[in-house]
């Protein structure tokens, strides 16, 4: 009887430890496969993955359209997302919720981080190495100054940094 249960439990130990091996080598092989599409997309295209500066309202944009895997800073609880605008002067944030690549224009759809304000824009990559936000359709996006709102312009030019 002490034979049996013994073989037993030697049998299970047996075939959970040879599952954990190939579940190791399927992992490995997964995980290659990602990384070698991962940076073939990166290498093709990554104008859509920066941090984007404009001086004159001294506002920035940090996005990643490929991964969607960027963190609003003391927002975490949005989880991932494509990418935020954020302000020197301002701690709210308006994040991206959604983004969908064309060519070298970006549809994007941005929230501000209440919820309560939404807006389509398009984020085109120009040829001179800039991008041009542009508001298509919904709220303006506005920041404080000085304790006063200051509305963001239809049209704001970014350079990357």
């Amino acid at each position: 009887m002490k034979q049996k249960i013994t073989l037993s439990i030697i049998t299970v130990l047996f075939f959970s430890t040879n599952l954990k091996a190939q579940d190791n080598i399927i992992t490995k092989r997964v995980e290659s496969s990602v990384s070698k599409k991962s940076k073939a997309e990166q290498n093709n295209d990554s104008i859509f993955k920066a941090h984007l500066v404009n001086d004159e309202f001294q506002v920035w944009i940090d996005l990643d359209l490929y991964h969607n895997n960027i963190l609003v800073p003391r927002q975490e609880i949005f989880g991932e997302v494509p990418g935020y605008f954020g302000a020197v002067r301002d701690t709210r944030k308006w994040i991206i919720s959604d983004a969908t690549i064309k060519g070298k224009k970006a549809i994007l759809t941005i929230i501000n981080d209440y919820g309560s304000e939404d807006l389509k824009a398009e984020l085109k990559h120009n040829s001179n190495g800039t991008y041009t936000l542009s508001r298509i359709d919904g709220s303006t996006m506005k920041i404080v100054v000085n304790n006063k709102w200051v509305n963001i312009p239809k049209d704001v030019t970014f350079y990357k940094k």
